[in-house]
């Protein structure tokens, strides 16, 4: 099992828990990924932040959605909403982040259905996020959960796959590649 640890401002706030105890929880679960998400802070926060995160930890670091400060960072993940209205062709939304990003970074996106997962194959990405596998206590607006058919669908991506949404360490799978793990680590 290869650990990605989600890193939720809004979370951490909410818990009282520091980035600095975070980072350090995370990097004693061996996250080989940590994506940092703050979904109510303006860019000069989220830079601070990941300056902050990149002094701390030398693993990969990936920022949610804030693709205009990816020099920060190793990487950006988007989810559908966020890529949609980057460009309403998804295809033509990575092509757009592609030229941000560059070759050199590594670029995600959430999918949550086997066609998206398909969809997803025909882009220039590093890996996909699938999920949810099951209910989380820190996102309220999922529609659907895939429960034991994720492994099914992750089958069909190209891409990396790091399962998304209630995902525990103890989870087994056998075409994920990373176990995204938000709340859990802290827990």
């Amino acid at each position: 099992m290869r650990l990605y640890a989600l890193c939720d401002q809004e979370l951490l706030d909410k818990r009282s828990i520091s980035l600095e105890a975070y980072i350090s929880i995370a990097k004693e679960q061996k996250a080989e990924i940590i994506q940092y998400r703050n979904k109510s802070a303006d860019l000069q926060l989220i830079k601070r932040q990941l300056i902050k995160i990149r002094n701390m930890y030398d693993g990969f670091l990936i920022v949610n959605d804030a693709y205009e400060l990816v020099e920060f960072c190793d990487g950006v993940h988007v989810g559908q909403d966020d890529l949609r209205a980057i460009d309403p062709d998804p295809l033509k939304a990575i092509k757009i982040l592609r030229g941000v990003t560059g070759k050199d970074k590594i670029l995600g996106i959430s999918t949550h259905s086997k066609e998206e997962v398909l969809e997803a194959n025909e882009m220039d990405l590093n890996y996909i996020g699938l999920g949810a596998y099951r209910s989380t206590a820190t996102k309220s607006d999922i529609s659907a959960l895939l429960g034991e058919s994720l492994d099914e669908i992750a089958s069909h991506s190209k891409h990396f796959v790091a399962a998304i949404g209630g995902v525990k360490k103890s989870d087994k799978f056998s075409h994920v590649t990373y176990h995204v793990i938000g709340s859990g680590l802290i827990l």
